[in-house]
C-alpha cells in the first residue's frame, strides 16, 4: 500500500475516480459532520476516460478529497475497463480493508450503464466476505500479518441509472459542497475553469445541463421521503429495524 491508512468507519470505493463525489459525497459529509471518520478507495485511475489523463485525473481526485476532508484517499491501480474478479484484485481489496478495519463500506451500484460499476460493486462485496474469513491470509504494507475483518454493511450507492433505492440518505445541507467538491474534477465537468478541455472529445457528463441533471436527480430522490435532496442506496442483505418510530 503506497498510503498511509487508519481505521475509519466508512471506506467508499469506487472504481473511478470521481464515482464516490458523484454518488455518496453528501452522505460522506453528513456523517463526517456527525463525527465519523471516512477514507477513499478508488481501484483505478480512470485512464481510459475520454477526457484528461490517469495523472490530471489524480491530482483532481486528490483535491476532491482535500475539500472533503477525509482521512485518506488510495487507489488500488487496477486496470480501468480490463479489471476482472481475480485472487490477486480480491486480496488487493482485503489487504486495504485490513488496514482500515470500516464498519461500513460503500460500493459501487450493482448495475449501471458502465460495465465496470456492477463488476467493482460484486468484487467489492466478495472482497468484504473473504476479508473476514481466518484461512485468507494477507499482510500489511511493512509485510506483518494481518488480523481478519468483515464489515457490518455494505451499501451500493446509485450511479447513472434510476435505480429504485432500498434507503435514501438527506443531503440538503450538503448539496452545494457536494457540487463543488464534484468540480474540482475540471477534466471531466463544464466549468469556466475547464477551458483547457473544451476542445476534447464530448461526453455524458461533459456538457452544461449535466449539474442540473445531478441536483434534480438528489432533489428526486428526496422527494418520497420529504428532503429537498437525498443519495440512493441499494443492499444485498436485508437490513434489521429496532425502533420502527426512528424512520422517517
Amino acid at each position: 500500500m503506497g498510503a498511509r491508512v487508519q481505521k475509519v468507519d466508512i471506506l467508499a470505493i469506487g472504481v473511478h475516480p470521481d464515482d464516490i463525489e458523484l454518488a455518496c459525497s453528501g452522505t460522506l459529509l453528513r456523517h463526517m459532520e456527525e463525527g465519523k471518520t471516512v477514507g477513499l478507495l478508488d481501484l483505478t485511475r480512470g485512464e481510459l476516460g475520454s477526457r484528461g489523463s490517469a495523472e490530471i485525473r489524480t491530482r483532481e481526485a486528490n483535491k476532491a478529497a482535500e475539500m472533503m476532508g477525509v482521512s485518506f484517499r488510495w487507489n488500488a491501480d487496477m486496470a480501468d475497463g480490463f479489471f476482472q474478479i481475480t485472487p490477486e484484485n480480491t486480496n488487493k481489496i482485503i489487504q486495504f480493508i485490513r488496514a482500515c478495519q470500516p464498519t461500513i463500506v460503500l460500493a459501487n451500484a450493482l448495475h449501471d450503464r458502465h460495465p465496470d460499476h456492477g463488476r467493482a460493486a460484486k468484487l467489492v462485496a466478495d472482497a468484504c466476505f473473504y476479508s473476514g474469513l481466518l484461512r485468507i491470509e494477507t499482510k500489511d504494507k511493512e509485510g506483518k500479518p494481518q488480523e481478519k475483518w468483515r464489515p457490518d454493511n455494505v451499501f451500493h450507492y446509485i450511479q447513472d441509472r434510476n435505480l429504485t433505492p432500498d434507503f435514501v440518505v438527506d443531503i440538503t445541507p450538503y448539496i452545494d459542497r457536494k457540487m463543488e467538491i464534484i468540480m474540482a474534477y475540471t477534466s471531466q465537468f463544464h466549468s469556466p475553469e475547464a477551458e483547457e478541455y473544451a476542445q476534447e472529445v464530448s461526453t455524458p457528463i461533459s456538457g452544461a445541463q449535466f449539474k442540473n441533471f445531478l441536483r434534480a436527480k438528489a432533489a428526486s430522490y428526496g422527494r418520497e421521503t420529504g428532503y429537498d435532496f437525498a443519495e440512493g442506496f441499494n443492499v444485498t442483505r436485508v437490513p434489521g429495524v429496532k425502533d420502527l418510530f426512528n424512520l422517517d
